[in-house]
């Protein structure tokens, strides 16, 4: 079936419709394992009409097909987000970034219709997939050695295949899927030839004007169009083609191409020999040959594309690719090639993803960079790290070029203008340069000059303080492993990123900025007495007011510190001097929510205590609420310090305004304690806090229990929390419970009045049950009840048309 299925795509009916046609598709690619349709159909087609034995009317017929399936409007774009602008295969890419919204949008079919115009008859080309040993002294062009044949051989002699690599790699494809492997081999080590050659030239030409483009500080786009992440994937398709001739995959077969208008067979002189190995160095194999087309593709500087699909298929056709060169076992041969692949990347300039001179959108190289260091590393670890250091760079993030000696080897430069791109894969791709850094740091263990130059370029490179965190984390992690001492100079390293990430953070919204400062502090710790101090003298650079006081200071004063430091009696006080110091200043910054910590933090030190409180003191007028100053007075109570608490809960009286509705308002319990406080110390004191109640108090509820609390002890004789007394209650009749007596009756009369504006029946018995408690305060007056009746027989005269509830006051009340 999936044999009539392939027939079908191939030579589609003139009635099947673009729907049927990719449901047929996705089909067949699913047998073939293929995940992506909308890459696989363009890669499919241009396999179809590049059959080296297509006859000209079966291309017309499925011209005329490709052409009406692309005319659709749902055809599917070949970009997946409707914004793909690359020029026509065949042409040359142009060096610059032209106007997106002037050039066509590219469907799925698009590349297959240019392949059309495409053909074999390239005398070069036949003879380079029709002669095993085709090279510079077949070509009959021993007249001109520095013409037109050199442009065609390599200095070696061997066949060149300049063309636009995608589609050059799409014949290698098709020659493979119509069963020339031979054919597709050699056209793929030809290719592969004239990347390299590519590569050689480009170093060159760099080089020649390396001062004047460093000194002008100005790079271009080399390659608008990358090949790792391309619908037609050049790459993946050369090296699956060497690898699996290296490895003895590709099977045999008796049929070769013949450009003559037949499938001719015969039998290999040598079947267990490719003869294109003859076209190899000595000692070179396929799957070195593979692995440097690989590492090639991998460097390209190549321009990130536009669109969340074309985005997403760059990260995952490369982490296929580095996947498939993972498998591949390393040995001297390839090393070697590692080696001058590296170089060149880092040397070739602005034809390399690690070259000095960077475009501020072009791909990073953190995933691949992480697979040559870890590859390099066992071999040349100096190299490694200049790879590893080099990749770092996430220019794109960067919000203008920076300035200074252009020829450092990590300046990065940029023309375009500073704009932040729609990278919609930019936090994978952050992760992946904290992956990339993570590895440097655990390889650098031991090493203070290599751990020195990774803390330089995580400082440097790295954005997000969510990820350097995550660094000094690590390093942490790495430097305090159990089965060994703590690596000092990895701890330090460690404590280096905390800081910086404290710095992000100071200004700026996190919600792990808690946990980031109890982090920093138990690195400090780890590292020493020493670390601790120099966080407590900058802390206005890392931390709050209130981080530092509440977290750092009481963090670093705690006993557990201090027997994990090993302290003696004399660093002890030093130390805390230091937290006190800290905790002063913070509170002269903030006392709103740093005078009660330093004043836990000051208990100890008579000066400092008195300094904190005055402080307080200083604040309390205009810079303090009321429920932090009743704090900050229960607080002084509970010290012992009564008066204290006394003068700072008549400050909080002064901030303090509570209606006649507010019957349940938090702060109640702090005016009754505040009174009681007052009541306990004197009469005196409470003489001079009454006024302060009547003046914030207007709740009438609130007034009658202050009173009464008031007439049950004398002032001054008991403490707070007795229940009996047998010295002389104070008078109702004089002052200065008098004025509180009058407060709260005109308080009762206010509110009275306030509730019956607005009251409903279904409040009816409510009020009553208020008007009792009314009445209860009204009798505690000498002329009390006097007071009350003529307070009820105004009631009934201004609201005698609330006839119900008039009856209910006459029966309870008269």
């Amino acid at each position: 079936m999936v044999v009539d299925c392939w027939n079908c795509i191939i030579y589609p009916p003139q009635s099947l419709c673009l729907f049927c046609w990719l449901f047929l598709s996705l089909s067949v690619l699913r047998e073939k394992h293929c995940v992506c349709v909308c890459v696989c159909v363009g890669a499919l087609w241009m396999c179809i009409v590049l059959n080296p034995h297509c006859k000209s009317e079966q291309k017309c017929v499925w011209l005329r097909q490709l052409r009406r399936w692309n005319g659709v409007d749902v055809c599917p774009w070949e970009d997946g987000n409707h914004s793909n602008e690359l020029p026509n295969l065949t042409h040359a890419l142009p060096h610059g970034n032209p106007d997106s919204s002037s050039r066509p949008h590219r469907t799925v079919f698009t590349r297959a219709i240019e392949a059309c115009d495409l053909h074999w008859q390239d005398t070069h080309l036949q003879r380079i997939i029709t002669h095993d040993l085709y090279t510079h002294s077949h070509a009959h062009c021993h007249h001109d050695n520095h013409g037109s044949a050199g442009a065609l051989f390599d200095a070696r002699g061997w066949p060149l295949w300049h063309e636009h690599i995608p589609t050059a790699c799409a014949r290698v494809d098709a020659l493979r899927s119509h069963g020339y492997p031979r054919e597709a081999l050699l056209l793929a080590i030809a290719i592969v030839n004239t990347l390299i050659r590519q590569q050689q030239k480009h170093l060159e030409l760099f080089r020649s004007h390396k001062k004047e483009l460093l000194h002008k500080g100005m790079t271009s786009v080399t390659n608008m169009e990358g090949w790792v992440g391309h619908p037609l994937d050049p790459i993946g398709t050369l090296f699956s083609t060497l690898l699996d001739t290296g490895r003895g995959d590709e099977e045999g077969r008796n049929a070769f191409l013949d450009f003559s208008g037949s499938v001719s067979s015969a039998k290999r002189s040598e079947p267990h020999l490719f003869p294109a190995q003859r076209l190899l160095d000595d000692g070179q194999s396929f799957v070195a040959l593979a692995v440097e087309t690989a590492l090639i593709g991998l460097g390209q500087q190549r321009v990130m594309p536009d669109g969340l699909y074309a985005q997403e298929k760059v990260c995952r056709n490369e982490e296929q690719l580095l996947a498939k060169l993972q498998e591949v076992e390393l040995d001297d041969a390839l090393v070697k090639i590692f080696r001058k692949q590296a170089i060149f990347l880092l040397e070739a300039g602005p034809y390399s993803g690690l070259g000095e001179l960077l475009y501020r959108e072009s791909v990073p190289m953190h995933t691949f960079a992480k697979y040559l260091f870890t590859s390099l590393l066992p071999h040349d670890t100096e190299l490694a790290y200049k790879i590893a250091l080099r990749a770092m760079r996430l220019p794109v993030l960067e919000s203008m070029a920076p300035s200074g000696d252009l020829s450092r080897p990590h300046h990065i430069v940029s023309m375009v203008p500073n704009r932040y791109p729609r990278w919609f894969t930019l936090s994978h791709i952050e992760s992946q340069q904290c992956e990339l850094a993570s590895t440097m740091l655990t390889a650098a263990k031991g090493d203070g000059r290599k751990l020195e130059t990774v803390l330089e370029s995580i400082q440097k490179n790295i954005h997000s303080s969510s990820h350097i965190f995550k660094l000094a984390q690590d390093a942490f992690k790495i430097a305090t492993l159990m089965d060994s001492l703590p690596d000092i100079t990895l701890l330090k390293v460690s404590l280096e990123l905390g800081l910086q990430v404290m710095r992000m953070t100071l200004s700026t919204l996190n919600w792990r900025r808690r946990e980031m400062v109890r982090w920093l502090v138990t690195c400090a710790t780890e590292v020493g007495v020493y670390a601790l101090d120099s966080i407590m003298q900058s802390w206005f650079t890392l931390f709050t007011p209130t981080e530092a006081t509440s977290i750092v200071a009481t963090t670093v004063m705690s006993n557990t510190t201090i027997v994990r430091l090993h302290l003696d009696c004399h660093q002890q006080e030093n130390l805390a001097s230091s937290a006190r110091t800290l905790a002063l200043q913070c509170t002269m910054k903030d006392p709103q929510n740093c005078a009660l910590s330093a004043l836990t933090l000051c208990e100890k030190d008579h000066i400092a205590f008195e300094t904190a409180y005055q402080i307080v003191l200083d604040a309390a007028v205009t810079g303090m609420s009321y429920t932090q100053l009743f704090t900050i007075a229960r607080y002084m109570e509970h010290r012992g310090y009564p008066m204290r608490a006394y003068k700072l809960a008549t400050l909080a009286m002064a901030h303090l305004n509570l209606s006649y509705n507010q019957d349940t308002h938090p702060a109640i319990n702090d005016v009754l304690w505040a009174c009681a406080l007052s009541h306990s110390l004197g009469k005196n004191e409470l003489t001079a806090v009454i006024p302060l109640v009547v003046k914030s108090v207007k709740c009438a509820t609130v007034l009658s229990d202050i009173l009464r609390r008031c007439t049950l002890t004398t002032p001054g004789m008991v403490a707070l929390h007795s229940r009996r007394n047998s010295g002389k209650l104070m008078s109702l009749d004089k002052a200065p419970l008098r004025q509180l007596l009058d407060a709260t009756i005109g308080a009762y009369i206010n509110t009275t009045h306030s509730r019956l504006t607005h009251i409903s029946p279904r409040h009816y018995s409510e009020f009553i049950e208020f008007l009792s408690k009314a009445r209860e305060t009204f009798l505690m007056a000498q002329d009390g009840h006097i007071q009350f009746t003529q307070f009820i027989d105004n009631l009934k005269q201004i609201y005698k048309g609330k006839k119900k509830l008039m009856m209910l006051v006459r029966e309870r009340f008269g």
